[in-house]
């Protein structure tokens, strides 16, 4: 039986930030794709049916961040400043598998901070990355999506203790 409207209200809420204050406020995320090596060697090359997948991934990560609020009903949008979408193709060692891993950094002066923008930039490069590749792999694995730093607001910094990337100036 549903509650009454008063209640219905209550159960879910966008969280009211009137009263903070505007500061920097950025974050890292990160997560990858796990892949064959021919898989690998062709997105590094460019040589996909669809095209240069590293560069379109980056696009998509961009976009993603921009438009974060219209994909998480409670996130706010915000003015972002600043996103860096780094790609990297990682050849695996004998115990690890081969890998594109992107890192997203995002910039903004805002009363709240980033970190869905910085996850949500990561997600739609990875999937950007796969729907690129997914006519000739179809196992790969996105994998370990995570917010590895933040910095702003009043719960202070964040570092992941074994965080791929941190903020640099």
């Amino acid at each position: 039986m549903l509650g009454t409207m008063n209640e219905y209200r209550q159960q879910v809420k966008m969280v009211n930030v009137g009263c903070k204050a505007v500061t920097v406020r950025t974050a890292v995320a990160s997560g990858q794709l796990f892949v064959r090596a021919e898989t690998l060697d062709r997105i590094r090359k460019g040589d996909l049916v669809k095209g240069d997948a590293l560069h379109t991934a980056r696009v998509a990560g961009i976009m993603a961040a921009k438009r974060t609020s219209e994909f998480v009903p409670l996130c706010h949008p915000l003015p972002l400043e600043g996103v860096d979408v780094d790609i990297e193709c990682v050849n695996g060692a004998e115990d690890c598998c081969d890998a594109v891993v992107v890192v997203v950094r995002v910039v903004t002066s805002a009363k709240t901070g980033v970190e869905m923008e910085a996850l949500t930039a990561v997600t739609a490069s990875l999937m950007t990355l796969y729907d690129m590749a997914k006519s000739i792999d179809h196992d790969m694995v996105i994998s370990e999506i995570r917010l590895d730093a933040k910095t702003g607001g009043s719960s202070g910094d964040y570092v992941r203790s074994d965080a791929r990337a941190v903020f640099s100036d």
